[in-house]
């Protein structure tokens, strides 16, 4: 459920969309989402409070959003509650490192949907064959967590924040959503599979370009709509038939 929240955004200063979702022990829990800047604000221990359901509502919530512009982040974010300088650092669980960015008063912390997502376990890294697949036919991402451009064809990893090149997992996203009654399978995927969905993207991206004039700049033929994605935008798409009704 979403209402209208008077907060803005630590990044953007846009207003937030709060979002009501389940808590794990009782009542609701109410989260502020930017789906421009692909992010969440967490008041202090908040995400520890979201239910199973809720996840699993957020990745809806996150799918909706699939297509929405995605602007950079500010080099400096801003708490919403005491507009005070959040400070940035890392977190590191079982399935990788991701970036936090955090109010020093204890308010809250700022999460991308990735660091989110590396967060509560739903991501995994990629695999050595998909690497080179993605190498040969993309060449360049854009890392997840910090937005810096990775080539693939030099480096394993981002070479900015040293995060692992990270894909949203459908296997664990199924799981998650088979909790609101969903009960598509995903099957594994071949290594061929991320790239293709990169380069289609792509094209996608540079036939809206040239039907929308207010997007040229963003994009430069699929090379370069290439350079504005990043594999968490391409796992989502990957799990999209898992999110819909």
């Amino acid at each position: 459920m979403a209402l209208n929240s008077a907060r803005s955004c630590p990044s953007c200063h846009d207003p937030m969309e709060r979002l009501v979702l389940p808590g794990v022990y009782t009542g609701d829990v109410e989260i502020d989402a930017c789906f421009a800047c692909h992010g969440f604000w967490f008041d202090h221990l908040e995400s520890m409070k979201l239910a199973p359901r809720a996840i699993a509502l957020l990745f809806k919530a996150m799918h909706r959003h699939e297509n929405a512009p995605r602007q950079p982040l500010s080099e400096r974010l801003h708490c919403p509650q005491c507009r005070g300088a959040l400070v940035q650092g890392f977190d590191v669980v079982r399935s990788g490192r991701y970036i936090t960015h955090r109010c020093p008063q204890q308010h809250g912390r700022f999460s991308t949907f990735a660091s989110f997502m590396i967060e509560k376990g739903f991501v995994r890294q990629l695999t050595r064959p998909e690497i080179a697949d993605i190498a040969a036919k993309v060449g360049v991402i854009h890392c997840s967590s910090c937005g810096a451009p990775v080539d693939l064809r030099r480096e394993d990893a981002c070479s900015h924040c040293r995060s692992a090149l990270s894909l949203l997992d459908p296997q664990a996203v199924e799981k998650a959503v088979q909790r609101l009654g969903t009960a598509a399978s995903s099957g594994p995927m071949p290594p061929t599979v991320v790239a293709d969905a990169l380069v289609a993207m792509a094209r996608e991206q540079s036939r809206l370009t040239r039907e929308r004039p207010a997007l040229a700049g963003r994009s430069l033929g699929v090379a370069g709509a290439v350079m504005s994605l990043d594999l968490m935008s391409v796992g989502l798409r990957l799990v999209g038939r898992l999110l819909d009704d």
